[in-house]
């Protein structure tokens, strides 16, 4: 598949548009799976990753994700507690000295990762990210069940990800290219 047709993250959730539409650069999104709905021509085209997926039933979304080339994305927080995020940097471009280029502010700390490195954080905390490099960043980013909830806060998540799921339902969010 070529990157023009992997759709970008606001023609999905429009809603998004103030840190995907930010600045006129693309920040494109291959949804294989978003709040425990599967999007099984994506998957098919990733069997390996659709396996694994498959036996993991914490993970609510997963996604590749393409920033272009000097995109930021605004500091933004996640909707609820009851996800962490996961990104595992696959194509992380590099500065000229040899650090990532692609700098994530969580909470107010810059974070990096490398091709193969990964990082799990609680998405509620402001989070923004920048890529510094004259290529694309892609990493795959998981969005995991938080282990150990309350009780009270297991019930009202499932409750946040059924009326998510319903939402996207009811509005025919498609995501295909």
């Amino acid at each position: 598949m070529r990157l023009g047709k992997v759709p970008r993250f606001h023609d999905i959730m429009p809603e998004q548009a103030d840190i995907s539409a930010n600045d006129g650069r693309d920040w494109r999104m291959f949804v294989l799976k978003a709040y425990d709905m599967a999007v099984p021509e994506n998957l098919a085209r990733m069997p390996v990753l659709s396996r694994l997926l498959a036996e993991c039933p914490e993970v609510k979304s997963a996604a590749i994700s393409f920033l272009a080339p000097r995109k930021h994305i605004p500091s933004h927080r996640g909707p609820f507690r009851g996800i962490m995020r996961f990104h595992l940097g696959l194509v992380i471009p590099r500065q000229a000295d040899g650090r990532p280029a692609t700098i994530m502010m969580i909470d107010h700390q810059e974070e990096r990762i490398t091709d193969g490195e990964g990082m799990l954080w609680d998405d509620t905390y402001p989070h923004e990210v920048i890529n510094n490099a004259d290529e694309a960043r892609i990493a795959l980013l998981l969005d995991v069940w938080r282990p150990g909830m309350p009780w009270d806060m297991e019930i009202l998540s499932r409750m946040i990800v059924r009326g998510v799921q319903a939402g996207m339902r009811r509005r025919g969010v498609s995501f295909s290219g």
